[in-house]
């Protein structure tokens, strides 16, 4: 294989499990796709294509979800150790992470923790501190999954659910929740520059007023931290955005290689 030109798509050993990564091989920055909660790779296509051949684009499905198999951890710090081993697996030194929903924190979470090897972050509407706690919220997300437990395994095959159980599920979400309200240090100390690409109205799950309560959390946290920037606030909802926006997501990557490119 032609590690400059040629893709590869293959199966990456971590722990317990494996996961399917493609990996374009482009000539340019590399960059790393990484997904929301229960979602596949494949909801990158349209900001890759936009993007074109003449970067290397990394995308992968995450443990139990599309083509990567099942593991004992499911756990966010697992999502992040997935990262690692992704790069090390693809001899990737300083990528440009790209991550939405669920993906955006890991990618923060990852740079905090390797400043010197992390370029970049586009963060598509997340990445916020904010977050539902408490045991009310608990019960709500444990609720709805259970109330969705038999259309799972459908919504799996198509790429919408991962290969869990409803509770394995619900206990993602309340885990990012956590994660999510407590985040605000982890932004305000990074120092690789960072593009949010904001959806507007609501999503699955989550009314409108939550979510424009999540993106407003942001603002004191851009107000700290000038790395942080927001490239665009666009029309599309959280679960439409890289489907109906992807221009705009791909036009954020565009800027940061442009910056770092005149630093």
């Amino acid at each position: 294989m032609n590690p400059i030109t040629s893709t590869w798509t293959g199966m990456v050993p971590v722990e317990d499990t494996e996961l399917c990564v493609t990996d374009t091989g482009g000539p340019g920055r590399a960059i790393v796709y990484l997904d929301g909660s229960y979602v596949t790779r494949r909801n990158w296509r349209p900001v890759i294509a936009e993007l074109g051949p003449g970067w290397r684009h990394i995308s992968f499905d995450e443990r139990a979800r599309g083509r990567s198999r099942r593991s004992a951890d499911y756990s966010f710090e697992a999502c992040v150790r997935d990262v690692d081993a992704v790069l090390n697996a693809r001899g990737v030194e300083r990528p440009l992470l790209v991550g939405w929903s669920y993906g955006a924190y890991v990618a923060v979470h990852w740079v905090d923790r390797n400043p010197s090897r992390g370029a970049a972050v586009v963060a598509v509407d997340s990445a916020v501190p904010y977050g539902l706690t408490g045991e009310e919220s608990r019960d709500r997300i444990r609720g709805m999954f259970r109330r969705m437990r038999l259309l799972l395994p459908l919504a799996s095959r198509l790429g919408l659910a991962a290969h869990m159980t409803a509770d394995q599920h619900a206990e993602i979400n309340i885990e990012i929740n956590k994660i999510a309200a407590a985040c605000a240090p982890v932004l305000e100390r990074l120092t690789c520059p960072v593009r949010y690409v904001l959806a507007t109205d609501g999503n699955f799950g989550g009314s409108q007023e939550e979510m424009e309560a999540m993106r407003a959390a942001l603002d004191p946290v851009l107000a700290r931290n000038p790395h942080l920037k927001i490239s665009a606030k666009v029309a599309s909802n959280h679960t439409q955005i890289l489907r109906e926006d992807f221009r705009a997501v791909a036009q954020a990557i565009r800027e940061l290689a442009t910056e770092e490119g005149a630093a």
